[in-house]
């Protein structure tokens, strides 16, 4: 046991499920940094893409196969009448509420909406936006029931 002796054992197991909205925190965290690399790759000049696996049949021999595909990424912000860049933050086609009434973040340049970002991406992981993404999550499920 002498080589194990610098390691700090515990009884932690892996969870067999975790809670729905850790799991909507964890998606929508995940969208967040996809628009922080948006904007940054915005900022350099250069292109961002996102990769995912689409499934294919290949029309001679009928046989499926995954293809690797770019990720369609939309950006999240706009200019406003006074030229200022503002953010919506979403979850699926929701928009967020962030405040009573307020869904969008003011921001002065494309550097600024990085900074935004960065800390709305922290609020969420910190489990400030809950209550928001749970009604949203709701309103979502709404419009797939018949």
């Amino acid at each position: 046991m002498g080589t194990l002796d610098g390691l700090k054992l515990s009884t932690a197991k892996k969870p067999a499920h975790i809670p729905a909205i850790v799991f909507r925190r964890n998606k929508l965290s995940t969208q967040l940094w996809q628009q922080i690399q948006l904007a940054k790759s915005q900022i350099d000049g250069t292109t961002f893409a996102v990769k995912k696996f689409r499934t294919v049949k290949d029309k001679e021999t009928g046989v499926r196969k995954s293809v690797e595909v770019n990720k369609r990424l939309r950006e999240w912000w706009f200019k406003n009448e006074q030229g200022k860049v503002c953010v919506a933050i979403k979850y699926g086609s929701r928009l967020i509420e962030l405040a009573k009434g307020k869904h969008s973040v003011e921001c002065e340049n494309v550097e600024g909406l990085v900074k935004a970002l960065t800390v709305i991406k922290s609020a969420v992981e910190a489990g400030e936006l809950d209550a928001q993404i749970e009604s949203a999550s709701g309103a979502l499920k709404l419009g797939f029931k018949k």
